[in-house]
């Protein structure tokens, strides 16, 4: 059946996200220039602070390249007196005597480690820059800089903590803070209900496919046991429900999920994600009601819209009301369960209407999209100074959690907060083969063991785990899923098939070889004979 536009556009827009995300604590940078003295990684500081005696704000930096390295426990952090430099820049010996207190000063005029050596010199435990804009700079070491055997922790905050910190301060308010960068935990329970609720949606997206797909081939057999004349007719009767990917379809995957990523990086902003979220809302509602055939396929003429079914007039307004107040309430703490939801009935749903054929179509799309996912994950920083697809992930440019084309849970034993993430098509994508597998097996009459289902939705599970355990080691950095899922899935089945002798059937007719009710029971009546 040929792919129609829209749902081939819908398909590569929902597929565009491929990635697994925790949130960086730890910002690798091979740039700054490293040497003895000076090759910190740059972690993410909490900087809690106390007025008086009684908890303020807490405030997040981000530590320099040079200094020793903070402590990872809150409980070990010492509580210390803030004072501000004089002059503010640092840049002389202070005028105010420090006895061990940590140094506030602004940013500017001299280098970073310059700063940090001076307030060391003049008796301060710490220091703290200003930065004299939102965002947090790196402060690394200049490449002619030789002191750099810096004995105190220098961290970079915000202007508006900055500003906060020396209004209390001018007014004669006593403030302290503590220093310490907390580690993730190896493994947060976010991240098990992530992985049983991307191989649970797989799971019943396939069993669904099989179903449709089984109950389609049993009214074949029996139109074409009682040569019914209708047969011509209803031929398609088991594929008008579905659209599958060509070769060619395949291969575009990679051209317009690529430019539909683009146009989210270049044109993101929180009125374009709002808008965004509208239309997979609606879209995820609609797909709800796909269980109700008969309902979807009576129409009743509107004036203005034509022939609208039953159903899209029942639905509609419920669309419409629930999509606004989603929108409404997208950055509310319990938004994401409701994003969850919609996005698990969409996936199942577009994996129920959208197949691959055989396993040489779906060789060719998991193989662009394991290109696409490293390119986009990692070689786009070469032309775009930053990933991309960690960017449109995280909602960078838009002031939001993310795209709503994503899977979340919050990660809620993270002394960091924030949110486990995986892209839709990290589901969709592999789903596809999982799903042929198991209509395969189902239309082959094989059982669970000998079939290839199990060992597909096995080896899609085990690359999920994989990818966890990367993003754990890497403290976060968001990981290509794909990187890890293809070469598990398209891998095991693969070999699975040219073990047992079926690869060339898979490959190309995508399902067992069918013999006609006719010519089985002519076999049985000869049988029968003998």
């Amino acid at each position: 059946m040929v792919l129609p536009h829209g749902v081939f556009l819908l398909f590569f827009m929902l597929s565009s996200a491929t990635l697994a995300l925790a949130g960086d604590i730890v910002h690798h940078d091979d740039v700054a220039p490293r040497r003895p003295g000076c090759e910190n990684n740059f972690v993410l500081v909490k900087v809690p602070t106390w007025i008086d005696g009684v908890e303020n704000s807490e405030y997040v930096g981000v530590g320099a390249r040079f200094g020793p390295t903070l402590e990872s426990k809150e409980k070990r952090a010492n509580h210390t007196r803030v004072v501000m430099a004089d002059p503010p820049d640092c840049c002389s010996k202070p005028k105010n005597k420090l006895t061990s207190e940590i140094i506030v000063v602004q940013r500017g005029k001299c280098s970073f480690t310059t700063k940090a050596n001076i307030a060391e010199e003049a008796g301060a435990s710490a220091i703290l820059i200003i930065n004299y804009r939102t965002e947090l700079f790196k402060m690394v070491c200049e490449e002619n800089e030789t002191d750099v055997d810096i004995g105190i922790p220098a961290v970079m905050l915000p202007q508006y903590a900055g500003l906060n910190i020396e209004k209390h301060i001018k007014n004669n308010s006593t403030v302290s803070v503590q220093l310490y960068s907390p580690l993730r935990p190896l493994v947060d329970v976010a991240e098990v209900f992530l992985w049983l609720m991307a191989v649970g949606t797989i799971l019943c997206a396939s069993y669904w496919s099989a179903w449709t797909a089984r109950e389609a081939a049993i009214e074949q057999e029996k139109l074409l046991k009682d040569a019914s004349d209708e047969y011509l007719s209803t031929q398609n009767v088991g594929s008008s429900g579905y659209v599958e990917i060509s070769t060619v379809a395949a291969i575009l995957f990679v051209v317009i999920a690529s430019c539909f990523l683009v146009m989210l990086y270049k044109l993101m902003s929180f009125w374009f994600v709002e808008v965004l979220g509208l239309q997979t809302c609606l879209v995820a509602l609609l797909s709800c009601f796909r269980w109700f055939q008969h309902a979807a396929q009576t129409f009743v003429k509107i004036p203005f819209f034509g022939a609208v079914s039953y159903l899209t007039f029942a639905v509609t307004p419920f669309c419409i009301v629930f999509a606004v107040i989603w929108a409404v309430y997208r950055r509310a703490s319990f938004a994401w369960i409701g994003q969850d939801i919609l996005g698990i009935t969409l996936i199942i749903t577009v994996l129920q209407i959208v197949r691959i054929p055989n396993l040489k179509v779906g060789t060719v799309l998991l193989s662009c999209a394991f290109l696409y996912d490293i390119f986009w994950v990692f070689v786009s920083k070469r032309w775009f100074h930053e990933s991309v697809m960690i960017v449109v992930a995280r909602g960078d440019k838009s002031g939001e959690d993310g795209i709503p084309m994503l899977l979340k849970i919050p990660r809620l034993f993270d002394p960091w907060g924030g949110y486990s993430i995986i892209g839709f098509g990290d589901i969709i994508l592999p789903g596809l083969l999982v799903a042929f597998s198991l209509r395969y097996d189902w239309l082959a009459k094989k059982s669970l063991r000998a079939g290839y289902f199990l060992w597909a939705m096995t080896a899609y599970g085990l690359g999920l785990l994989i990818t966890y355990v990367a993003l754990n080691l890497m403290d976060g950095h968001g990981q290509p899923a794909l990187l890890y899922i293809v070469p598990f899935t398209l891998g095991t089945f693969l070999s699975l098939g040219k073990k047992r002798g079926e690869l060339k059937i898979l490959w190309t007719r995508g399902e067992p070889e069918r013999p006609c009710p006719h010519m089985q029971e002519e076999d049985q009546q000869s049988l029968n004979q003998h």
